[in-house]
């Protein structure tokens, strides 16, 4: 087999494990086991805290003295055994803690499944730039059809999903020790602790612009989790009124065009960028966002599906034009000598402080428009709509950036 293949399958199997649970483990946490809205939002919050220090931590291991491939397949190993005895208990509080467990060991594999692909592919002299993007792609198929599996099975308000990914994350630890070595390079020896967590990128907080984008980069990394944790209930509680429904007995099959969208405006970022430029896409993505609460609180699995289908399609927007776009603007706006940092600060920002914060906060409004055990859907996504929204109407005011076609231009080319 060749050895882009063996990456495709490594990188199909990262993002397999996690799609088996992302989407609906918060069904499964509101239906099977009656956590509450500031319960669920705590245990997907905990995807935040470990993304704020973990995948620093263990670079600095591969950095320095274990290989790569080996501390990504141990973590996948751990995370494995996490989830299955996650699957016998019922409690919140044993529930949350082997969440986080698994949480500490999967979030660092993100970034240590992207190094062991980019070392294998220059030790077999290919193109990085060129070659890793369609592999990558995998990630995505692999997500989306971890999804369709735990949906057709029936898996989304069981203990099963998390089995699935359990076993998942069993063969990925295991075969990540056959691919071709990874070992600590010795001139990363020197890379400092600051360096390696990405604390050094700290020093841009001083420039006006780049502390706003920061802070709103926080703010937007705190939407992403609203959906993630509270699209499957949400779609739940339309069982009563509309139990035949294509939502209703499908809701990771709906949810996930949210992914496929993903996958299609990936390909439009270029033409934005070059005609917009970074602050317009970002107030697009903004708008993009109150756009996909909305019409959460306007449709229905049967008449309003139409409006839930369109809600799948601006997240594509939402969290592209965010997520890359924000990174191309770290890409070319950081020193050389701090840009690596910088993408690792905009990931703690996003990834960390943003889910973190976006966990606590959608937890906390689920349970303030919650009476009687019976969820106020429409007042909740309004009320993120609305959070969007502030955002978009602040956001043009605070951030001062002036567009040049070149400079955009060039930015594609990076």
């Amino acid at each position: 087999m060749s050895i882009k293949n063996r990456l495709i399958i490594m990188n199909f199997l990262q993002f397999f494990v996690w799609g088996s649970w992302l989407i609906s483990l918060g069904t499964y946490m509101s239906v099977t086991l009656g956590f509450s809205g500031m319960e669920i939002g705590g245990v997907y919050a905990t995807m935040g805290i470990a993304s704020l220090f973990m995948p620093g931590l263990l670079g600095i291991v591969a950095d320095r003295w274990i290989n790569a491939e080996r501390v990504m397949g141990i973590c996948h190993l751990i995370g494995a055994a996490t989830l299955i005895y996650a699957t016998t208990v019922t409690d919140y509080n044993t529930f949350y803690i082997l969440m986080l467990l698994n949480a500490l060991v999967y979030m660092p594999t993100i970034a240590l499944n992207n190094s062991v692909s980019y070392s294998v592919l220059e030790q077999k002299n290919y193109d990085v730039i060129k070659d890793f993007p369609p592999i990558l792609v995998w990630g995505t198929v692999g997500f989306i059809l971890a999804m369709w599996v735990v949906d057709l099975m029936g898996w989304t308000k069981s203990k099963e999903q998390l089995i699935v990914s359990s076993i998942a994350a069993l063969i990925l630890g295991l075969y990540v020790f056959t691919l071709p070595p990874t070992p600590p390079l010795q001139k990363q020896k020197s890379k400092s602790f600051m360096s390696a967590m990405g604390l050094d990128a700290f020093s841009l907080f001083k420039q006006k612009r780049m502390a706003i984008f920061f802070i709103f980069s926080m703010l937007l990394g705190a939407a992403l989790q609203i959906t993630n944790a509270f699209g499957g209930p949400f779609l739940n509680h339309f069982e009563s009124t509309y139990p035949d429904s294509f939502g209703v007995k499908h809701p990771n099959l709906l949810l996930s065009i949210s992914q496929i969208s993903e996958t299609l405006f990936i390909l439009t970022i270029p033409f934005f960028l070059k005609r917009f430029g970074i602050k317009k896409i970002m107030i697009f993505s903004m708008i993009a966002w109150v756009l996909r609460f909305a019409l959460f609180g306007l449709g229905n699995p049967a008449e309003g599906l139409y409006l839930l289908i369109l809600s799948m399609i601006v997240y594509g927007m939402a969290f592209d034009f965010f997520n890359i776009s924000g990174s191309l603007f770290i890409e070319k706006e950081a020193g050389p000598k701090i840009r690596s940092s910088a993408q690792g600060l905009f990931m703690i920002m996003t990834n960390g402080l943003g889910a973190l914060f976006g966990g606590i906060l959608s937890g906390w409004v689920v349970d303030y428009f919650t009476v009687d055990g019976v969820q106020d859907w429409q007042s909740i996504w309004f009320a993120f709509a609305g959070y969007a929204l502030v955002l978009t109407i602040i956001f043009p005011f605070v951030f001062h950036y002036e567009h040049k076609p070149l400079e955009a231009s060039e930015t594609k080319n990076t």
